[in-house]
C-alpha cells in the first residue's frame, strides 16, 4: 500500500479499467484518496526513472521494479525522491496532492503497474482492452497488501 495509513476503504475496488474515464477513455489504475501532504511510499524497490512533472500526471515518480514492471505514481503534491536513485520498498516518494488533471478534485494518489514485456493473454473485448496486455491491475497487489 503505496499511501500510508490508507486501506481498502480509500479507493474503489472496481475503477481499475473503468470506462468512461475522460481523456484516456478507460481507467488504468486506481485512485487512493487521502489528506494532501499524506506520505506515499515506494511499494516495490526499485529504481527511479523518472521523478519530475508531465501535464496529465502533475508531478509524478517512475519506478522500475522486479519483475521489469513500472510502478507509476501520480498526482503528488511534493516529490522527495529524484530520477536514478535507488529505492528500497517503503522509501517515501512524494506526498499525495492534487497535481495535473487532479487539480479542483479531493487530494488522491493515481497508482499504476505497467509492464513493457506484453501479456497478450490479457487481451480483451473491453473498451481499449488491447492495452490490458500492458496494464496490470494494481488493486489485485493492493488486495494483498492491506491483508
Amino acid at each position: 500500500m503505496p499511501v500510508k495509513g490508507a486501506t481498502s476503504k480509500d479507493y474503489n475496488g472496481q475503477s481499475f479499467w473503468y470506462y468512461p474515464w475522460g481523456r484516456s477513455v478507460t481507467h488504468k489504475g486506481v485512485d487512493i484518496f487521502a489528506s494532501g501532504g499524506t506520505p506515499v511510499h515506494s511499494s516495490t524497490p526499485g529504481l527511479v526513472i523518472y521523478a519530475g512533472s508531465v501535464k496529465v500526471g502533475g508531478n509524478v515518480v517512475l519506478v522500475l521494479g522486479p519483475k521489469w514492471r513500472l510502478h507509476y505514481y501520480a498526482h503528488l503534491e511534493k516529490i522527495n525522491t529524484s530520477t536514478f536513485s535507488w529505492l528500497t520498498s517503503r522509501d517515501m516518494i512524494g506526498t499525495v496532492g492534487t497535481s495535473g488533471n487532479a487539480t479542483g478534485k479531493p487530494p488522491h494518489l493515481h497508482y499504476s503497474i505497467v509492464t513493457p514485456l506484453p501479456y497478450v493473454w490479457r487481451i480483451d473485448g473491453d473498451r481499449q482492452g488491447w492495452k490490458k496486455m500492458f496494464y496490470l491491475n494494481p488493486i489485485e497487489y493492493l488486495s494483498e497488501a492491506v491483508r
